[in-house]
Order: structure tokens, then C-alpha cells, then sequence
């Protein structure tokens, strides 16, 4: 048989685009001007955050590639038949669909699609800290020419958020409080830690529905926590009961159209002991401090050493267990990074306004010692000319979330 091997499904109408078509078309036009500025003919994405943040189109890998090829006049998204016209109907402009009948198509799609835009074997760029090397292997062998990473360039350009990007990731931060009122009043005694994530996960899934109607509605989730099971910042819920006398974690992450946000937050069922006491406010008192850290001019690294010293003095610094902060946009527990905005001492990007940063201390205190679990608190601050605005409003301390 001989069957096609691409396809053109233009299926229904348009969604509601995430992002206005000027600011879409402004961060092409950054990417572009990067492009020039590299001898670049074209760039090919294959990685969730960038394919979404060109395209607004976020897939759904499930075992196949998917891509975004931009060229300095062109732009197409590059998907599987099984998704039909959802790609097309969710991409910022064009789309192309390649067919599972012959296992090269996705490469034959990419081929393609810079073909007809005019480009034959000529420099491309691509992004070196997501594409597998098998992957790299076959573009190189398919496509000729160059092979050029941009991955690097492009974070920087995602670092700095716009208007439209920092008003989505600030309903993010007010779901997320949402969330965690959910969660609160979902705690008692006896209740598995699942069934308090579902509380959370529900009420924002919700409030997205109602937000944001033409959105779709996925990967929002929570991490709730207790006991023992406090003791990692990404522990997924479990079937274990909730017990007085526990240290709780609650952590909610409302998605929106691939952008994150979080709401992390230390709890205590019922009245913390003397030791459990003196860790959380050693904790909040670095998560203070380090509120007034961020600022414009601030350096990353110089942040993290600053609040390194607060632990040391207290003899904590060896129960740290992560860096201080990251920055905020199209990111997930699946996918992307905006490494080179980190709040850790191997890190010297200077803050600037239009960054956004949580500030996220925790400790853990093993098992067997006097006040052991996990200690965290979570907010997220906008960077702007003369300091910073902090977006998270639910309230973190001994004084707030002791429960019951």
C-alpha cells in the first residue's frame, strides 16, 4: 500500500489563543533576531517548554517526537496522526502532521517543512540539553548540514516574563493559595494523604476551568505529605493516614497552559514539640530573610551564600536539601528548566526586572531525632525596577499552620 505519509488537518476552528498574536510574535521576533545574529537559517524545537512557548501548543508525547520548526519566515508545529487536528487548532500558526506508516515520517515532516520554506542543508539551530543523542544522530544524517545548539540563548530569552506571561503566572499563584485552603480544610486525623491531594487538585482544577474557559485542563496536581514522608520535596502522596503530632508539607501546583506555579507550605497537627518548634522557625526565618533578598541587581549565588549563613549559625546547614529558588514560566515535573536562574551558590545571573523567583528554603531532620521531617515554605516574587512583589498571599509560620 502505498500510503501518505503527511497530512495537512485543519479541524474545526482556532482555539482561543494562551497569548495575544503581539506577544507571540514578539518572542519570534527575539528568536529570530538571535537566529540572524547566529548565522542560523532555521531552528528546530523538539522539547515540551520550547514547542510550547513559541507555539502555545503543548503535546503529548506518549513514544513519538514532536517538534516546532521556525525559519525567519515561517513557523509550523510538527505532530503525530493520533493528536488530528488538535496541534493545528492549538499552534500559534501553522502545523503539519506526519503519519506512523514508515518510522521516519517525523523526520520526512521536518525535511519537508524546511523545504518548502527554502531551506536545504543549512545551518540549523537546535537544542543540545533536551535532544537524545540517537535523535541528534538521525537529524544530522536526515537533514545535512549544521547542527547548532541554541538551547542556552533561547533560556535566556524565557527568563525574562512580559506583562501577559507574569498576569498568567500571578492567577497562578492566586489558584494555588486556592488550592491550599482546600487542602487545610481537608486535614484531619485518620484522612490518607491522597484523599487531602484530591481536595487540593479539585478545587483548582476548578477555579482554571472557570478562569481560563478555552484552556485545556491537565497536569495541575499536589504534593501533601506527612510524617516521615515529609523528608523530599517531590514525594508523591501515599495511602499513609494523617497522625497528630505530624509535620505536614502541602504543595500545590496549578498548571495553566504550561506555565507553573506552586504553593509549598509546612503544617503541624496539633502542638509541635519544643524541637519541631525551633526548626520550622529556623526555617521561616531564612525564608524571611530571603523575601528581602530578592531585588533587582541581586546576585543569584550571592543570595544562596547569605542564606547559608543563617543555617550555619543554627547548626542546620548540613539538613538543607536544595537550592534556595528557580525561576517561573513554561515548566513542569516533567519537563523544562530555566537553569541559569537558580538561587544556588554555582549560579551568577544577575536578577532584573521581568524575572520571576520563588524563594523556598527546607531542611530535613532525619528520622529518630527530636523534631525530624521536612520543613519548607514557598513564594513567588515578580522582580520589578525597585525591588520585588511578592504573589503568593497564603500565609507560612507556627503562627498560621499550626492544625487542630
Amino acid at each position: 500500500m502505498n500510503l501518505e505519509r503527511l497530512k495537512t488537518i485543519h479541524n474545526g476552528a482556532k482555539a482561543a489563543p494562551t497569548f495575544s498574536r503581539e506577544e507571540m510574535d514578539r518572542r519570534l521576533g527575539d528568536l529570530r533576531k538571535s537566529l540572524a545574529d547566529a548565522g542560523l537559517d532555521a531552528a528546530l524545537f523538539t522539547s515540551y517548554h520550547n514547542v510550547n512557548y513559541y507555539s502555545d501548543f503543548l503535546y503529548t508525547a506518549f513514544g513519538r517526537p514532536y517538534g516546532l520548526v521556525v525559519t525567519h519566515d515561517s513557523h509550523t508545529t510538527v505532530s503525530a496522526n493520533i493528536d488530528a487536528g488538535q496541534p493545528w487548532r492549538r499552534s500559534h500558526d501553522e502545523n503539519v502532521v506526519y503519519t506512523d506508516w514508515r518510522r521516519d515520517n517525523f523526520l520526512h515532516a521536518v525535511r519537508e517543512t524546511l523545504a518548502r520554506a527554502g531551506v536545504r542543508e543549512g545551518r540549523l539551530g537546535i537544542e543540545d540539553d533536551t535532544v537524545p543523542l540517537r535523535q541528534r544522530e538521525q537529524l544530522a544524517e536526515a537533514l545535512g548540514g549544521e547542527l547548532v545548539d541554541v538551547s542556552q540563548e533561547v533560556m535566556r530569552h524565557r527568563m525574562i516574563k512580559s506583562e501577559e506571561e507574569i498576569a498568567l503566572i500571578t492567577e497562578g499563584a492566586r489558584i494555588a493559595d486556592l488550592g491550599g485552603a482546600a487542602v487545610v480544610g481537608a486535614v484531619r486525623e485518620g484522612v490518607p494523604e491522597y484523599e487531602v491531594a484530591l481536595a487540593g487538585t479539585a478545587a483548582m482544577v476548578r477555579e482554571i476551568a472557570r478562569s481560563f474557559p478555552d484552556a485545556e485542563l491537565r497536569d495541575t496536581w499536589v504534593w501533601f505529605q506527612s510524617g516521615i514522608n515529609t523528608d523530599g520535596a517531590h514525594n508523591w502522596p501515599t495511602s499513609r493516614t494523617v497522625r497528630r503530632g505530624d509535620v505536614l508539607s502541602l504543595n500545590c501546583f496549578p498548571m495553566i497552559a504550561g506555565y507553573y506555579t506552586a504553593l509549598e507550605r509546612t503544617l503541624f497537627l496539633g502542638e509541635p514539640d519544643a524541637a519541631t518548634l525551633r526548626h520550622w522557625e529556623v526555617n521561616t526565618a531564612v525564608h524571611r530573610r530571603g523575601l528581602e533578598l530578592i531585588r533587582p541587581g541581586a546576585v543569584c549565588g550571592e543570595i544562596a551564600a547569605e542564606l547559608n549563613e543563617i543555617y550555619a549559625a543554627e547548626g542546620l546547614l548540613a539538613n538543607r536539601t536544595f537550592g534556595y529558588g528557580h525561576s517561573f514560566g513554561v515548566l513542569s515535573h516533567y519537563y523544562g528548566r530555566e537553569a541559569g536562574l537558580e538561587l544556588r551558590e554555582d549560579i551568577t545571573t544577575v536578577l532584573e526586572p521581568g524575572m520571576v523567583v520563588s524563594i523556598e528554603p527546607m531542611i530535613t531532620v532525619p528520622d529518630g531525632e527530636p523534631g525530624a521531617g521536612g520543613y519548607r515554605e514557598h513564594d513567588i516574587l515578580v522582580v520589578e525596577q525597585d525591588g520585588a512583589r511578592n504573589i503568593t498571599g497564603f500565609p507560612f509560620g507556627p503562627e498560621h499552620n499550626v492544625l487542630g
